[in-house]
């Protein structure tokens, strides 16, 4: 092993190497890097959203099937590098998809299908909110999907206890 290779492995099999996970349209990523963010591994999952109902969306089992995966995927990458196991992390972070729309009951129940960044069904959410914002308010903003659902009077938004993103439900 080279020298480089020697740090890598002393700084994962420490503890002290920095996780990112990321949640792309196309792919779930992990990228493990030291803290000067020297990229030491990675790891990934290919999936795909899906237009169901009308509706662009990810089913939420994908998600965590996915997250899983991707992290498998890291951790193979970090043995077959460094020949160690990735046990422990000084910090890790979710990011990505941080729009949309995530309503879920008192109990964390999913009440609609998660609405992706990608669905522009809010055109006429977008256009009452912008001028009362004084602010242009995008189709894949939560707010404009939630206001759409209002106007629609769609059933579940009276049972909505928690709204959020896919970035805010895989942190919670």
């Amino acid at each position: 092993m080279n020298e480089p290779q020697t740090v890598g492995a002393e700084l994962i099999a420490s503890g002290g190497a920095f996780l990112g996970i990321e949640f792309g349209s196309t792919r779930i990523k992990a990228s493990l890097v030291a803290p000067d963010t020297t990229p030491l591994a990675s790891g990934s999952y290919a999936w795909e959203n899906q237009l169901r109902d009308g509706v662009w969306t990810y089913d939420m089992d994908d998600v965590w099937k996915g997250l899983a995966a991707c992290y498998g995927s890291l951790v193979a990458d970090v043995q077959g590098r460094y020949g160690v196991e990735l046990r422990a992390v000084a910090a890790m972070g979710f990011s990505g998809m941080m729009h949309g729309y995530v309503a879920l009951d008192a109990s964390g129940e999913l009440l609609v299908p998660f609405r992706t960044w990608r669905n522009n069904i809010t055109g006429r959410a977008c256009a009452e909110l912008t001028p009362l914002l004084d602010f242009a308010v995008p189709q894949r903003w939560s707010i404009a999907h939630l206001y759409q659902s209002i106007l629609e009077k769609q059933a579940h938004v009276a049972r909505i206890a928690h709204l959020t993103t896919l970035a805010g439900y895989v942190h919670s």
